[in-house]
Protein backbone atom coordinates (compact mmCIF):
# COMPACT_ATOMS: atom_id res chain seq x y z
CA UNK A 1 0.00 0.00 0.00
CA UNK A 2 1.26 3.34 -1.11
CA UNK A 3 0.82 5.49 1.87
CA UNK A 4 1.51 8.58 -0.31
CA UNK A 5 -1.29 7.51 -3.33
CA UNK A 6 -3.68 6.64 0.02
CA UNK A 7 -3.64 10.11 1.69
CA UNK A 8 -3.69 11.78 -1.85
CA UNK A 9 -6.79 10.09 -2.81
CA UNK A 10 -8.33 10.39 0.70
CA UNK A 11 -7.54 14.34 1.44
CA UNK A 12 -7.85 15.54 -1.87
CA UNK A 13 -11.50 15.33 -1.47
CA UNK A 14 -12.65 18.75 -1.14
CA UNK A 15 -15.64 17.84 1.19
CA UNK A 16 -12.84 16.11 3.59
CA UNK A 17 -10.31 19.13 3.49
CA UNK A 18 -12.96 21.68 4.35
CA UNK A 19 -14.03 19.18 7.24
CA UNK A 20 -10.59 19.35 8.58
CA UNK A 21 -9.88 22.61 8.00
CA UNK A 22 -13.19 23.29 9.86
CA UNK A 23 -12.30 20.78 12.76
CA UNK A 24 -8.47 21.39 13.61
CA UNK A 25 -8.75 25.27 12.52
CA UNK A 26 -12.00 26.33 13.59
CA UNK A 27 -13.10 23.70 16.75
CA UNK A 28 -15.69 22.15 14.01
CA UNK A 29 -17.60 25.32 13.48
CA UNK A 30 -18.54 25.20 9.86
CA UNK A 31 -16.88 27.74 8.19
CA UNK A 32 -15.18 26.58 5.48
CA UNK A 33 -17.76 24.17 2.60
CA UNK A 34 -16.40 22.44 -0.29
CA UNK A 35 -17.00 24.52 -2.64
CA UNK A 36 -14.96 27.46 -1.34
CA UNK A 37 -11.78 25.38 -2.21
CA UNK A 38 -9.55 25.29 -5.58
CA UNK A 39 -6.59 22.93 -5.77
CA UNK A 40 -3.11 24.63 -6.44
CA UNK A 41 -0.06 23.22 -7.79
CA UNK A 42 1.87 21.35 -4.99
CA UNK A 43 5.43 22.44 -6.59
CA UNK A 44 7.07 24.74 -5.25
CA UNK A 45 10.74 25.99 -6.03
CA UNK A 46 13.34 27.15 -3.75
CA UNK A 47 16.50 29.05 -5.31
CA UNK A 48 20.28 27.82 -4.44
CA UNK A 49 23.62 28.48 -5.78
CA UNK A 50 25.21 25.45 -7.47
CA UNK A 51 28.46 24.95 -7.57
CA UNK A 52 29.75 27.82 -6.47
CA UNK A 53 28.47 29.68 -9.26
CA UNK A 54 26.30 32.58 -10.33
CA UNK A 55 23.74 30.34 -12.01
CA UNK A 56 20.42 29.44 -9.92
CA UNK A 57 18.10 26.67 -10.16
CA UNK A 58 15.25 25.83 -8.39
CA UNK A 59 15.17 22.75 -5.78
CA UNK A 60 11.75 21.60 -6.57
CA UNK A 61 10.18 20.80 -3.88
CA UNK A 62 6.55 19.26 -3.20
CA UNK A 63 3.37 19.82 -0.60
CA UNK A 64 1.34 16.99 -0.02
CA UNK A 65 -1.85 18.80 -0.51
CA UNK A 66 -2.64 22.49 -1.13
CA UNK A 67 -5.68 24.13 -1.53
CA UNK A 68 -6.67 28.09 -1.44
CA UNK A 69 -10.12 28.76 0.99
CA UNK A 70 -12.13 31.06 -0.38
CA UNK A 71 -13.75 33.06 3.26
CA UNK A 72 -15.84 36.20 2.07
CA UNK A 73 -14.19 38.21 -0.14
CA UNK A 74 -10.80 36.95 0.85
CA UNK A 75 -7.99 34.19 0.73
CA UNK A 76 -5.98 31.94 2.36
CA UNK A 77 -3.66 29.31 1.18
CA UNK A 78 -3.99 25.77 3.77
CA UNK A 79 -1.58 23.28 3.04
CA UNK A 80 -1.67 20.20 4.98
CA UNK A 81 1.67 17.93 5.16
CA UNK A 82 1.34 13.97 6.76
CA UNK A 83 3.93 12.67 8.81
CA UNK A 84 4.20 9.28 10.10
CA UNK A 85 7.34 9.64 11.79
CA UNK A 86 9.25 12.48 13.01
CA UNK A 87 11.05 15.29 11.40
CA UNK A 88 12.95 16.95 13.05
CA UNK A 89 13.63 19.46 10.82
CA UNK A 90 9.69 20.11 10.47
CA UNK A 91 9.54 23.71 11.92
CA UNK A 92 11.90 24.97 9.13
CA UNK A 93 10.10 22.79 6.50
CA UNK A 94 6.66 24.55 7.25
CA UNK A 95 8.13 27.99 7.10
CA UNK A 96 9.61 27.31 3.96
CA UNK A 97 6.66 25.74 2.49
CA UNK A 98 4.91 29.12 3.57
CA UNK A 99 7.47 31.37 2.32
CA UNK A 100 7.43 29.67 -1.12
CA UNK A 101 3.88 30.32 -1.04
CA UNK A 102 4.44 34.16 -0.43
CA UNK A 103 6.89 34.28 -2.93
CA UNK A 104 4.75 32.31 -5.37
CA UNK A 105 2.10 35.16 -5.12
CA UNK A 106 4.47 37.93 -5.20
CA UNK A 107 6.01 36.85 -8.37
CA UNK A 108 2.95 36.39 -9.72
CA UNK A 109 1.93 40.17 -8.89
CA UNK A 110 5.73 41.13 -10.09
CA UNK A 111 5.08 40.43 -13.92
CA UNK A 112 1.46 43.01 -13.69
CA UNK A 113 3.44 45.43 -11.89
CA UNK A 114 6.48 45.38 -14.26
CA UNK A 115 3.80 45.44 -17.30
CA UNK A 116 1.53 48.60 -15.51
CA UNK A 117 2.92 51.94 -16.63
CA UNK A 118 1.35 53.82 -13.71
CA UNK A 119 3.98 52.07 -11.39
CA UNK A 120 5.53 54.42 -9.71
CA UNK A 121 9.16 53.91 -9.61
CA UNK A 122 9.49 52.31 -6.43
CA UNK A 123 6.73 49.75 -7.15
CA UNK A 124 8.82 49.06 -10.50
CA UNK A 125 11.90 48.27 -8.82
CA UNK A 126 10.19 46.09 -6.24
CA UNK A 127 7.95 44.70 -8.28
CA UNK A 128 4.99 45.41 -5.85
CA UNK A 129 2.90 48.15 -5.69
CA UNK A 130 2.18 49.99 -2.04
CA UNK A 131 -1.71 48.60 -2.30
CA UNK A 132 -0.88 44.95 -3.16
CA UNK A 133 -1.07 42.74 -0.70
CA UNK A 134 -0.44 38.81 -0.13
CA UNK A 135 -2.69 35.67 0.86
CA UNK A 136 -2.09 34.24 4.16
CA UNK A 137 -0.97 31.15 4.43
CA UNK A 138 -0.68 28.41 7.20
CA UNK A 139 0.43 24.30 7.31
CA UNK A 140 -1.48 21.48 8.92
CA UNK A 141 1.13 18.96 10.26
CA UNK A 142 -0.70 15.89 10.17
CA UNK A 143 1.32 13.42 12.83
CA UNK A 144 -0.25 9.86 12.89
CA UNK A 145 2.91 8.50 14.91
CA UNK A 146 2.56 7.31 18.75
CA UNK A 147 4.84 10.30 20.17
CA UNK A 148 6.21 13.91 18.23
CA UNK A 149 9.33 14.72 20.70
CA UNK A 150 10.79 16.94 18.36
CA UNK A 151 10.36 20.84 18.52
CA UNK A 152 6.88 22.91 17.32
CA UNK A 153 8.79 25.93 16.97
CA UNK A 154 12.13 27.24 14.61
CA UNK A 155 13.50 28.58 18.11
CA UNK A 156 13.64 24.80 19.35
CA UNK A 157 16.09 23.71 16.66
CA UNK A 158 18.48 26.84 17.12
CA UNK A 159 21.33 27.15 19.11
CA UNK A 160 20.96 30.15 21.49
CA UNK A 161 23.87 29.16 23.66
CA UNK A 162 25.90 32.27 24.56
CA UNK A 163 23.82 34.46 23.02
CA UNK A 164 22.97 37.53 24.60
CA UNK A 165 19.24 37.61 25.53
CA UNK A 166 19.17 41.05 23.58
CA UNK A 167 20.19 39.30 20.14
CA UNK A 168 18.07 36.52 21.32
CA UNK A 169 14.76 38.49 21.04
CA UNK A 170 15.21 39.64 17.69
CA UNK A 171 15.66 36.01 16.71
CA UNK A 172 11.70 35.85 14.65
CA UNK A 173 10.31 32.26 16.11
CA UNK A 174 8.24 30.37 13.11
CA UNK A 175 5.50 28.29 15.40
CA UNK A 176 4.74 24.41 13.72
CA UNK A 177 0.64 23.61 13.31
CA UNK A 178 1.05 20.10 14.59
CA UNK A 179 -1.84 17.93 14.97
CA UNK A 180 -1.04 14.53 16.69
CA UNK A 181 -3.92 12.56 15.15
CA UNK A 182 -3.64 9.61 18.32
CA UNK A 183 -3.79 12.70 20.97
CA UNK A 184 -7.26 13.74 19.62
CA UNK A 185 -9.60 14.43 22.07
CA UNK A 186 -12.93 15.33 20.69
CA UNK A 187 -13.25 14.04 17.19
CA UNK A 188 -17.12 15.10 17.06
CA UNK A 189 -15.47 18.16 15.53
CA UNK A 190 -15.55 16.23 11.84
CA UNK A 191 -18.50 15.82 10.03
CA UNK A 192 -16.96 13.16 7.37
CA UNK A 193 -15.74 10.16 7.34
CA UNK A 194 -12.06 11.99 8.50
CA UNK A 195 -14.21 11.37 12.19
CA UNK A 196 -14.08 7.74 11.69
CA UNK A 197 -10.45 7.24 9.76
CA UNK A 198 -9.08 9.34 13.09
CA UNK A 199 -11.06 7.17 15.75
CA UNK A 200 -9.52 4.05 14.03
CA UNK A 201 -6.09 5.60 14.29
CA UNK A 202 -6.44 6.64 17.60
CA UNK A 203 -7.95 3.09 19.00
CA UNK A 204 -5.68 0.99 17.00
CA UNK A 205 -3.28 -0.60 19.55
CA UNK A 206 -6.35 -1.61 21.79
CA UNK A 207 -8.20 -4.51 20.34
CA UNK A 208 -11.11 -4.44 22.76
CA UNK A 209 -11.61 -0.60 22.44
CA UNK A 210 -11.18 -1.02 18.59
CA UNK A 211 -14.11 -3.49 18.26
CA UNK A 212 -16.25 -2.00 20.70
CA UNK A 213 -15.46 1.41 18.43
CA UNK A 214 -16.55 -0.23 15.20
CA UNK A 215 -19.51 -1.85 16.58
CA UNK A 216 -20.99 1.15 17.87
CA UNK A 217 -20.58 3.43 15.38
CA UNK A 218 -22.53 2.56 12.17
CA UNK A 219 -20.47 4.41 9.69
CA UNK A 220 -18.10 1.80 9.93
CA UNK A 221 -20.02 -0.46 8.18
CA UNK A 222 -20.08 1.42 4.56
CA UNK A 223 -16.87 2.91 5.03
CA UNK A 224 -15.62 4.48 1.50
CA UNK A 225 -12.70 2.74 0.35
CA UNK A 226 -10.55 5.52 0.05
CA UNK A 227 -11.71 6.06 3.79
CA UNK A 228 -10.96 2.12 4.88
CA UNK A 229 -7.34 2.38 3.05
CA UNK A 230 -6.12 4.98 5.07
CA UNK A 231 -7.47 4.07 8.50
CA UNK A 232 -5.21 0.65 7.20
CA UNK A 233 -2.08 2.92 5.79
CA UNK A 234 -1.46 4.57 9.14
CA UNK A 235 -1.87 1.18 11.41
CA UNK A 236 -0.32 -2.04 12.13
CA UNK A 237 -3.54 -3.86 10.77
CA UNK A 238 -2.51 -5.30 7.70
CA UNK A 239 -4.82 -8.07 7.77
CA UNK A 240 -7.32 -5.88 7.08
CA UNK A 241 -6.06 -5.39 3.89
CA UNK A 242 -6.47 -8.48 2.95
CA UNK A 243 -9.77 -9.87 3.79
CA UNK A 244 -11.05 -6.16 1.99
CA UNK A 245 -11.85 -7.52 -1.15
CA UNK A 246 -14.74 -10.57 1.12
CA UNK A 247 -16.16 -7.16 2.41
CA UNK A 248 -16.45 -4.71 -0.55
CA UNK A 249 -19.00 -3.49 -2.68
CA UNK A 250 -19.79 -0.68 -5.28
CA UNK A 251 -16.90 1.35 -3.97
CA UNK A 252 -17.54 0.36 -0.19
CA UNK A 253 -16.60 -1.64 3.02
CA UNK A 254 -18.04 -3.41 5.83
CA UNK A 255 -15.36 -2.45 8.57
CA UNK A 256 -17.23 -4.21 10.97
CA UNK A 257 -17.20 -7.62 9.41
CA UNK A 258 -13.69 -7.16 7.96
CA UNK A 259 -12.77 -6.57 11.78
CA UNK A 260 -14.79 -9.03 12.97
CA UNK A 261 -13.18 -11.82 10.04
CA UNK A 262 -9.59 -10.25 11.36
CA UNK A 263 -10.10 -10.88 15.56
CA UNK A 264 -11.29 -14.37 14.58
CA UNK A 265 -8.38 -15.33 12.51
CA UNK A 266 -6.70 -14.00 15.35
CA UNK A 267 -8.21 -16.06 18.17
CA UNK A 268 -7.88 -19.37 15.99
CA UNK A 269 -4.17 -18.85 15.26
CA UNK A 270 -3.63 -17.70 19.25
CA UNK A 271 -5.72 -21.11 20.16
CA UNK A 272 -3.89 -22.99 17.33
CA UNK A 273 -0.24 -21.88 18.84
CA UNK A 274 -1.31 -22.80 22.80
CA UNK A 275 -1.92 -26.13 20.98
CA UNK A 276 1.18 -25.90 20.14
CA UNK A 277 3.34 -25.00 22.70
CA UNK A 278 1.27 -27.74 24.79
CA UNK A 279 1.90 -30.38 22.55
CA UNK A 280 5.77 -29.60 22.63
CA UNK A 281 5.46 -29.37 26.30
CA UNK A 282 3.88 -32.71 27.04
CA UNK A 283 6.88 -34.89 24.86
CA UNK A 284 9.12 -32.46 26.52
CA UNK A 285 8.10 -33.01 29.77
CA UNK A 286 7.30 -36.72 29.30
CA UNK A 287 10.95 -37.25 27.68
CA UNK A 288 12.29 -35.62 30.89
CA UNK A 289 10.85 -38.15 32.79
CA UNK A 290 12.22 -40.94 30.99
CA UNK A 291 8.64 -42.07 29.36
CA UNK A 292 9.09 -44.47 26.35
CA UNK A 293 8.23 -43.86 23.18
CA UNK A 294 5.13 -46.08 23.41
CA UNK A 295 3.77 -44.12 26.46
CA UNK A 296 4.03 -40.26 24.67
CA UNK A 297 2.41 -41.64 22.07
CA UNK A 298 -0.64 -42.89 23.83
CA UNK A 299 -0.75 -39.67 25.74
CA UNK A 300 -0.56 -37.69 22.73
CA UNK A 301 -3.60 -39.78 21.66
CA UNK A 302 -5.91 -39.37 24.45
CA UNK A 303 -4.87 -35.77 25.62
CA UNK A 304 -5.33 -34.08 22.18
CA UNK A 305 -7.63 -36.99 20.28
CA UNK A 306 -4.73 -37.81 17.87
CA UNK A 307 -4.35 -40.77 15.06
CA UNK A 308 -1.66 -42.29 15.79
CA UNK A 309 0.12 -41.36 12.58
CA UNK A 310 -0.13 -37.55 13.54
CA UNK A 311 1.38 -38.55 16.96
CA UNK A 312 3.66 -40.19 15.37
CA UNK A 313 4.68 -37.23 13.18
CA UNK A 314 4.90 -35.02 16.24
CA UNK A 315 7.29 -36.72 17.91
CA UNK A 316 9.50 -37.43 15.05
CA UNK A 317 11.39 -34.26 15.49
CA UNK A 318 12.56 -35.48 18.84
CA UNK A 319 14.09 -38.53 17.59
CA UNK A 320 12.47 -41.09 19.91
Amino acid sequence: MDKDVVQFRFLSDNERYADLINGIVFEGRQVVRGEDLTEMDPQTGFWKTVGGRRKRRADKKYRDLLRRVALGVNFTVIGVENQERVNYLMPLRAMLYDAASYEKQASDIRRSVKADTDATEEEFLSGFKKSNRLYPCITLVLFYGREWDGSQDLHGILDFTDIPPELKGLVNNYPMHLVEIRKLRDTGIFTTDIKQVFDFIRMSEDKKGLRKLVEEDAAFQNMDESAYDMAMAYTDARELISVKKYHRKDGKVDMCKALTEMLQDEREEGREEGREEGISGLIQDNLDQGKSREEILEKLCRYYGMSRDKAENYIENYHI
